[in-house]
């Protein structure tokens, strides 16, 4: 008996492993082998000394700022910004608009340090609130954006004292998605500035990033094969349509001066690539947009060092901006820091035969669904036939439904075992987030987490393999009864060997609760819980 249950635990679990391998595809990122080579470790920006000396370039510090709140119109909607000026800088002075990246929206909680320090070295800086009514984490629409921001880059082309053909805009994260796709809409955009640009689609950097942090909390290898077939698949309900955005497009219509800007320790992003895909493709058919990359030592994704931007970021982007044109195309092209990107951020492999995000995230419901139907129906025929011998609308003899003896401890260990398995992989993968954000390594609760989630998944399926190896023995019972009875729907007086001995609440409970557990073991597979090493 020992042994059969062994054997039959092995075979399920090793059709689970393989099940899980065809589910979809490894992960395996491509080394970088072309690797961006910075010029000099030194950011400052070609030809600044003598912008100071002709009175062009100002350096930051040398005027006072004064902060005033504006409302900007927008396209049935309106937001507010806080709109900084230079005192006594004069007049015909250069402007630059700021776009949020993800983790911002607020004009009083975003580009603090950038808008104060630019605008001490003469620059008129207007940091608009992100309109949010049509944005959230399901949904988001970079064009309708573009547009949305352009209404501020108008509003600031108006302010009294500023040069409306020295406007430009910076763009940080996920807005460098969105600030192309102005300077394409607007060409009157004077220059652009882009702060830690994924450049690739949303679904290939998160990918990158997701591999990134979990490289740093040294995870499993099997867990890294989530990262396909999480971040592969065609998202449900249309959620994260913005996941495949292409602004590479975007940048083969740029017209204006680019510089980009990097924090050399950013995880993040690909930093490398992006800088280099930058140069390619804003440099094609006579339209080219000069570009300019600087690459920040220790900063990290926000540009910042022990939390504070690195002074080195303003001091370049007020000298490049207002040494334009000439600081365009000023040499050295890429300084600062040496760029180390071990892996290319590239297209994310689909998983093979879970079709899409619907049927990952539906067999999870329809597991639970089937789990929890049985045993409702079961208790509500019960106790309406209770009800009903009561009344003496059934005969007292009556025999309420039976599972066989043994059968409903196999079936609560099978539905717990499945579900707390798909409880502690959540958990697990909660934990795994937290320590990779936060850039901190726990073997215990990385690996030995790990090994308790598969532990409990092995657990699931020996009560799994219980109820088959029951089954079974109904079966070779029935075939040595010269195949009398109905196999694992036999009804029997004993009860030996059967699984199920009275009523269909019974049979139904029994079937559900077997199609409902082996669906989020099914589930558990395609995310590597049984993997095997194949």
């Amino acid at each position: 008996m020992f042994w059969r249950l062994v054997g039959t635990s092995a075979a399920i679990l090793g059709g689970l492993a393989l099940l899980g391998t065809l589910a979809g595809p490894p992960w395996n990122p491509e080394p970088v082998r072309d690797h961006l080579v910075s010029e000099t470790a030194d950011t400052s920006i070609g030809n600044t000394q003598a912008g100071i000396r002709r009175g062009r370039i100002h350096e930051v510090g040398t005027f006072a700022v004064r902060t005033t709140e504006v409302t900007i119109r927008l396209d049935g909607y309106v937001v507010s910004g806080l709109l900084r000026e230079p005192i006594g800088a004069g007049d015909a002075l250069l402007g630059i608009t700021f776009v949020h990246g993800a983790g911002t929206g607020r004009a009083d909680e975003a580009f603090i340090e950038q808008a104060e320090q630019l605008t001490s070295a003469g620059i008129v800086t207007l940091v608009p609130d992100k309109r949010l009514d049509n944005y959230s984490i399901w949904h988001r629409d970079y064009e309708a954006m573009a547009y949305d921001y352009l209404h501020s880059v108008e509003f600031l082309r108006r302010v009294e004292g500023v040069d409306p053909a020295r406007v430009g805009v910076y763009g940080e994260s996920e807005g460098t998605w969105i600030v192309p796709v102005m300077q394409a809409k607007d060409p009157r955009i004077a220059f652009t500035v882009l702060a830690s640009a994924p450049v690739v689609e949303p679904r290939a950097q998160a990918a990158f990033a997701v591999d990134n942090y979990l490289r740093t909390a040294n995870v499993p290898d099997q867990v890294f094969r989530a990262i396909p077939r999480a971040l592969g698949i065609p998202f449900p309900l249309g959620i994260l349509d913005y996941a495949d955005f292409d602004v590479v497009p975007w940048l083969r219509q740029q017209s204006a001066p680019l510089l980009v800007v990097y924090g050399a320790t950013d995880p993040s992003m690909p930093i490398d690539q992006g800088a280099r895909v930058i140069i390619a493709e804003t440099a094609i058919g006579g339209r080219d947009a000069p570009v300019t990359v600087r690459f920040y030592d220790g900063a990290d994704h926000g540009l910042r060092v022990d939390g504070l931007v690195v002074p080195e970021l303003s001091r370049d982007i007020a000298a490049w901006a207002q040494g334009l044109p000439e600081t365009a195309a000023a040499s050295p092209r890429v300084a600062g820091a040496q760029p180390e990107q071990v892996y290319v951020a590239s297209s994310v492999p689909s998983p093979v035969w879970w079709l899409n995000g619907n049927v990952v995230f539906g067999s999870v419901l329809a597991g639970i669904i089937l789990l929890l139907l049985g045993p409702i129906i079961w208790m509500v025929v019960g106790i309406r036939r209770r009800m009903a011998v009561k009344r003496s609308e059934l005969p007292v003899e009556y025999q309420p439904a039976k599972l066989a003896r043994g059968v409903p401890l196999m079936l609560i260990g099978l539905a717990i075992g499945s579900v707390t398995t798909l409880v502690a992989l959540v958990a697990y993968i909660i934990v795994v987030a937290g320590l990779a954000l936060s850039f901190e390594q726990d073997t215990l609760r990385v690996h030995g987490g790990w090994v308790g989630v598969r532990v409990l998944g092995a657990i699931a399926v020996v009560f799994l393999a219980l109820l088959v190896n029951r089954a079974r023995g109904v079966r070779d019972d029935n075939h040595c009864e010269c195949c009398q009875g109905s196999g694992v729907g036999l009804e029997t007086e004993t009860g030996e060997g059967a699984l199920v001995l009275h009523g269909w609440p019974a049979h139904f409970t029994l079937w559900t609760v077997m199609m409902g557990s082996t669906v989020l073991l099914l589930w558990l597979a395609y995310w590597g819980v049984f993997q095997l090493g194949i």
